[in-house]
């Protein structure tokens, strides 16, 4: 019984120790976000893996991040596009995962939320508490787009009510 409770132990710590390291290598090599600077290591859980081919791969901070990305390398397509799960941070397929969008939680540089889980009974139980409707990836990306419209529109209003 000592060995299987010490075998259990060992387990749960290299399972953790190897969960951790995936996020540590990702945040290692794409600390800040390419287009606005934030620290992906705060935002694990909203942060986007890009690659475009294996020379050219791009670390966000958001999805919104990401779709900025992706307009600005129009003549690119990714070969693989990774976001942070929700719920523990690891990257995940984002054309496979089950998206949130809107509902309580803000975004990540957006006003209304876009939030990937690798589960979808976890992204059901979040939606009971925090509201949104569930999407893809591709009904996320489009919410980053007219997001990016909205968010700017209410940017440039303010200031110039503000005479800037």
């Amino acid at each position: 019984m000592k060995t299987y409770i010490i075998l259990t132990g060992l387990l749960i710590c290299f399972l953790f120790t190897t969960a951790t390291a995936e996020i540590d290598e990702d945040i290692r090599i794409h600390k800040s976000c390419k287009i606005c600077g934030m620290s992906r290591e705060t935002f694990a859980q909203s942060r986007m893996r890009i690659e475009y081919d294996p020379e050219h791969i791009v670390g966000t901070c958001s999805i919104r991040c990401a779709a900025l990305d992706m307009s600005l390398n129009m003549g690119r397509v990714p070969t693989s596009i990774q976001v942070g799960n929700v719920t523990d941070g690891h990257l995940i397929d984002a054309e496979k995962a089950s998206w949130v969008i809107g509902g309580r939680k803000e975004g990540v540089m957006s006003t209304r939320g876009k939030w990937a889980f690798q589960d979808k009974a976890a992204a059901e139980k979040f939606m009971a508490t925090n509201k949104g409707k569930s999407g893809t990836f591709q009904d996320a990306l489009k919410a980053a787009f007219t997001d990016l419209y909205t968010d700017l529109k209410l940017f440039w209003d303010s200031m110039k009510k503000s005479g800037q």
